[in-house]
């Protein structure tokens, strides 16, 4: 099976990736433009499925022998369930679900960047990565920052991995051991060769106040997640981490693996940075990939994909969500690219790539805390250029998202 991280689709080498990228630069200000006018309606080559039972939040992978696994949240949006669902035919039929937390109301939606990320490791195995809610058990080291009798004080970074059977998830593990502060969501990657990492930012006695404070950290499994190290630190650049703000972990076909975080330093300086490690997260570079100066926690998540040997990643700046390509010899990054027409309020992108090198970039449009808000979705051609496919679905519940994926007709599905 392979091995992908959610919102990823992984596609042959052969495809040309030159084209896409002048193009895609020509995009973020030299004179490429649409085609014409543009689709407000799902359309053959980009279609639209509901996530099962009404739930929230869908994180995917596709397997090698295409078979979709989505898990997706459903309850209050404090303290709610995390279920596991997969599909043979691209989302009209799925399986009976299977709770992946092992108690009750232990997962949380609030926010919308704290709930369940999932990855495919070696054999296939399924792992599932989630911000504990404020009745979670294990509980997390308590911060010394908060009341101490506060319900969201020592939340834990929580996991589970489906048994070898994969009938049922294994009892949930607290990952934090020495780390406090846990706020804006963790995240979750795999490899074929059996490493599972667990990242998110928190704080350890010592650290300095406030979110500058905060750190990337990352628990590394060498064993397919039979058992995790203790957590390390995985970015030691003092860029501080916005509290509430999500994160998002990639690894790519060489093995080598990612991660997108927002800082916070002097509380103003919010920007994105792209961290990699080659050595199986023991050792982390990167590079702040586009600053935002703001005075405020945006609660902003993020995307990846691979494509011809190059990683594209998406994200939010500014209120509006942009996508490019990053070398990953050098992390140099193009001129990053918006969608033609996306508002002022765009939040949750996410990225799937065809076997013709065609970019389908989902987005939301119009949420808030507690109020739901529309999907837009805007298709890229290989040479970069915004096409007429795109279009917009309104409707979308609180604290929800849409997530992408390329089905084996070329095509493109978006859950939501």
């Amino acid at each position: 099976m392979s091995w992908l991280v959610p919102n990823t689709i992984r596609i042959p080498h052969y495809c040309s990736a030159t084209l896409f990228w002048l193009c895609a630069a020509a995009l973020a200000g030299y004179g490429c433009g649409t085609t014409g006018a543009v689709s407000a309606e799902p359309t053959e080559k980009v279609s639209l499925v509901r996530v099962p039972d009404g739930g929230l939040q869908p994180q995917l992978a596709i397997d090698s022998e295409g078979v979709l696994h989505l898990v997706y949240f459903n309850g209050e949006a404090a303290h709610g369930d995390l279920y596991y669902v997969r599909s043979s035919d691209g989302g009209s039929t799925y399986s009976q679900p299977v709770r992946v937390n092992s108690q009750p109301e232990s997962a949380v939606a609030a926010g919308t960047i704290r709930g369940a990320q999932l990855a495919l490791g070696a054999g296939g195995r399924v792992h599932v990565a989630w911000n504990g809610s404020s009745v979670a058990e294990p509980k997390g080291p308590p911060n010394p920052e908060q009341p101490a009798d506060s319900p969201h004080n020592g939340l834990p970074m929580l996991y589970a991995r489906l048994n070898d059977e994969a009938t049922a998830f294994e009892p949930q593990r607290n990952l934090m051991r020495k780390t406090f502060g846990l706020d804006g969501g963790g995240t979750i990657a795999a490899d074929r060769d059996g490493n599972v990492y667990v990242l998110w930012h928190g704080k350890t006695e010592g650290d300095p106040q406030g979110e500058a404070g905060r750190r990337v950290w990352i628990s590394r499994s060498q064993d397919n997640g039979a058992s995790f190290a203790p957590e390390e630190v995985a970015y030691a650049n003092p860029t501080g981490a916005c509290g509430c703000c999500g994160m998002r972990a990639f690894v790519d076909s060489r093995g080598d693996l990612y991660a997108l975080f927002r800082s916070a330093q002097q509380e103003i300086h919010r920007d994105a940075y792209m961290i990699r490690s080659r050595d199986q997260g023991r050792t982390f570079d990167g590079r702040m990939l586009h600053p935002w100066q703001i005075n405020a926690c945006p609660m902003t998540s993020a995307a990846f994909v691979e494509s011809s040997g190059n990683i594209l990643v998406s994200w939010e700046t500014e209120n509006k969500v942009f996508f490019t390509r990053t070398d990953p010899e050098t992390l140099a990054a193009a001129p990053p690219v918006t969608a033609p027409g996306a508002g002022d309020d765009s939040k949750h992108p996410s990225l799937a790539v065809n076997a013709h090198g065609e970019t389908l970039l989902a987005w939301m449009e119009g949420e808030g805390w507690g109020k739901g808000g529309s999907l837009r979705w805007q298709l890229f051609n290989r040479q970069g250029r915004a096409v007429e496919i795109a279009g917009e679905a309104a409707g979308i519940p609180a604290f929800s998202f849409a997530s992408a994926f390329t089905r084996p007709d070329g095509g493109f599905t978006i859950l939501y």
